[in-house]
């Protein structure tokens, strides 16, 4: 999710340029102290986001000539992502966090990212040898569980022993927890399989009972109190899509392997001088 998110507060304040009539001398800022043309305006854009904007502007030009994505389909990834921050609160925390505030650039680059996986996707194949393997070892069980989430081990022991002295774990949670996607959820995180969550928390849930807390469990993000309160065992029927997805993802070829060949394909040529090193990609790469 970081990852994707960088450069977008950059984008998104750019992006709508490439609608514009560039040369017009129409005014964005009149005042009686002066004015800012539209032609001003983009210059100064250009020299501080230029060669980012346009590589993802092109990016996306290319991906879209052999690809499509739906609404559906980025209403789904919208979904998903609120669903991994712990819901809508704990979503909006986290794009703001990045400079994000424009619904519709954030909706812009799931579309890029999606755009991304179908290219890098495009053609692979995991055979239902791998898939039932993938479930056996993550998919056939998995738990749900509780945290608190305390950024020092003093603070933590001491929750843990209200905890021990029978005071209520959601309770605990809402009061001392420092993750925001869970705490107001008595720290409910759901359900999951293996392998999802960060070494040291996925060691230490899986190793617990229904209704079992653990102790003090320290990873990168401060420690976390543990509560396992459900197990199920899936079937797999219920998950074979699921894990192929997952596993199609894993042997994705690199991006800029496939942006590479559709620049090449695409015979692309820079008309501003200024931004010729955008793309960041040789004259053989097909760009003049």
């Amino acid at each position: 999710m970081k990852k994707m998110f960088v450069s977008l507060g950059i984008v998104a304040g750019v992006l709508s340029l490439s609608a514009c009539n560039l040369s017009s001398s129409e005014t964005v800022v009149e005042s009686k102290s002066g004015e800012i043309t539209k032609e001003e305006f983009y210059n100064e854009l250009k020299s501080h986001a230029g060669e980012k904007v346009l590589k993802q502007m092109v990016e996306t030009m290319l991906l879209e000539k052999e690809y499509k994505v739906t609404d559906k389909e980025i209403a789904a990834k919208i979904k998903e992502y609120k669903e991994q921050f712990g819901g809508e609160e704990g979503f909006k925390q986290a794009i703001q966090q990045n400079g994000i505030t424009d619904e519709k650039a954030f909706k812009k680059l799931v579309e890029h990212e999606l755009l991304a996986q179908k290219a890098a996707t495009d053609g692979v194949k995991v055979s239902e040898e791998e898939v039932k393997k993938e479930f056996a070892e993550k998919y056939k069980v998995e738990v749900k569980s509780s945290h608190i989430l305390i950024k020092d081990e003093k603070t933590a022991k001491e929750v843990k022993e209200m905890l021990d002295k029978g005071e209520d774990f959601a309770t605990l949670a809402g009061k001392y927890s420092t993750d925001p996607g869970s705490k107001d959820k008595g720290g409910d995180l759901g359900y999951f399989p293996k392998g999802i969550m960060i070494p040291e928390f996925d060691k230490a849930v899986f190793s617990l009972d229904v209704n079992e807390i653990s102790e003090p469990v320290k990873t990168e993000y401060g420690y976390h109190i543990i509560k396992v309160t459900d197990k199920k065992t899936n079937t797999f029927k219920d998950k074979k899509a699921a894990i192929e997805r997952e596993l199609i993802a894993k042997h994705a070829k690199p991006i800029n392997q496939v942006l590479s060949e559709l620049q090449k394909e695409a015979d692309i040529k820079i008309n501003d001088k200024k931004l010729e090193d955008a793309l960041e990609v040789t004259q053989s790469a097909g760009i003049k």
